[in-house]
């Protein structure tokens, strides 16, 4: 049969997964295996989609999975979604409270409208019922277990244009060992970052002095390794050394670390909360520390003012952080959380502002003067000398503990979709993988 007669098929799934156990990629490795026991397989990596990282019934990291495969006929769609469902019910986390699994079929070529459907489930918080309706419009199969809420992701992740992208390879635990402690030989992660860093990146934490790419949860997964293409995880895959049986892996291409959810060209005034901006401001307000370590400041851009925050979670960098100064000039990525308090990814600090102490004259004699009473000068403690029409001197303060430049925060606390500067700065954020 010739191409041109191939039935096109993109099957996305999304929320099978819970803060208890289970992974969609998982799920996806799984469903790409029966189908290439069949001889189906995808036409290129499997895709992982990271949607609005606000998304309120997010089940971990508000990512939703597709790909996309060529069938010979009618009879093949019917055994890939037959396949798709079954094991999608089988390996769903039901028992999770916001575990609503959504799956969903389409057949063709990705239209512009679906296009702008993807990236606006990235910057704002879709319902199911619009979902569902916008399904029936590009005429896409949709299956909804429970409430169905993946039905939502399901379309952004197969609609998706990726004008950015990264890889993960993700390993997984042979199933016995679900829910033990990984055994990883933490020598064999610090010689693979060794040598492929950056190409690849988030492997270690430096702040914490541990290896980033184990969970720390009960999933299927044993590591991931991130990526900007799939050469490189795949030798680094080669370089971890694992002391208990891998039974499987999967590398997925994807929008993490692409900034993709980042909006930019939008003043203060125009923000909304549960979004993602990139902004240039200045701090109006210094920097203050409250209750639980969480650092705040204001900054504004000459429309409205906003008040801005690194949490607990970023840990030193908060450091940086209380080091601003009113006047500085930043170029702030983050987002509105619904308290519409910006939370910082990363800032850029374009210029440093002059500040000043102001300190009492130097007499003649060479001590610093003292306060004579108010609007009374100043006198001398030791030789007595009075000025009663001085002020105070303005000096400037060295700051010196502060850079221009680029200021991010700990892989730890690095959200998914958030790039890293290092991907800025070697420029692999300019180059699409093909």
């Amino acid at each position: 049969m010739n191409k041109e007669s191939k039935i096109k098929l993109h099957v996305g799934i999304d929320d099978t997964d819970s803060a208890e156990g289970m992974c969609t990629t998982y799920l996806t490795c799984i469903i790409l295996n029966k189908l290439n026991e069949i001889g189906i397989k995808p036409l290129n990596y499997p895709r992982l989609i990271r949607l609005n990282p606000f998304a309120r019934y997010k089940t971990r990291g508000n990512g939703a999975l597709s790909f996309v495969i060529e069938l010979n006929d009618r009879n093949d769609v019917n055994k890939v979604e037959k396949i798709v469902l079954d094991n999608v019910e089988k390996y769903s986390m039901f028992d999770g409270v916001n575990t609503n699994p959504g799956v969903v079929f389409y057949e063709g070529e990705i239209t512009q409208e679906m296009k702008d459907y993807a990236i606006n489930a990235i910057y704002k918080i879709y319902t199911i019922d619009y979902a569902e309706d916008f399904a029936k419009e590009i005429g896409a199969r949709i299956y909804k277990f429970k409430k169905g809420r993946g039905i939502i992701g399901s379309i952004a992740a197969i609609s998706l244009e990726l004008t950015d992208e990264t890889f993960e390879l993700l390993a997984y635990r042979m199933p016995e060992n679900i829910g033990t402690k990984r055994q990883l030989n933490e020598d064999s992660i610090y010689k693979m970052n060794e040598e492929t860093y950056p190409d690849t990146f988030d492997n270690i934490d430096i702040e914490g002095e541990y290896t980033a790419i184990e969970p720390h949860t009960p999933c299927p997964v044993l590591y991931g390794i991130r990526g900007n293409n799939p050469e490189i995880v795949k030798k680094a895959h080669s370089l971890v050394i694992s002391e208990e049986k891998i039974s499987d892996y999967c590398i997925f291409r994807t929008n993490q670390h692409t900034d993709m959810h980042i909006q930019s060209g939008f003043k203060i005034k125009d923000m909304v909360n549960t979004s993602c901006y990139k902004f240039d401001a200045i701090v109006s307000e210094n920097p203050h520390d409250i209750k639980g370590g969480h650092v705040f400041f204001k900054v504004t851009d000459g429309t409205d003012e906003i008040e801005c925050a690194a949490f607990e979670p970023t840990k030193t960098f908060r450091n940086i952080v209380r080091k601003l100064s009113v006047g500085d000039e930043l170029t702030i990525y983050g987002g509105l959380n619904e308290n519409h308090t910006l939370n910082i990814e990363k800032f850029k600090l374009n210029k440093i502002a002059t500040i000043y102490k102001y300190l009492n004259p130097v007499c003649g004699c060479g001590k610093r003067m003292k306060s004579a009473g108010k609007n009374k000068g100043f006198k001398c403690p030791k030789c007595g000398t009075i000025l009663r029409n001085s002020d105070k001197i303005k000096e400037p303060i060295e700051r010196d503990d502060i850079k221009v430049g680029f200021y991010e925060v700990p892989t730890e606390a690095r959200r998914h979709l958030s790039k890293p500067i290092i991907r800025i700065e070697t420029g692999a954020d300019q180059i699409l993988q093909k």
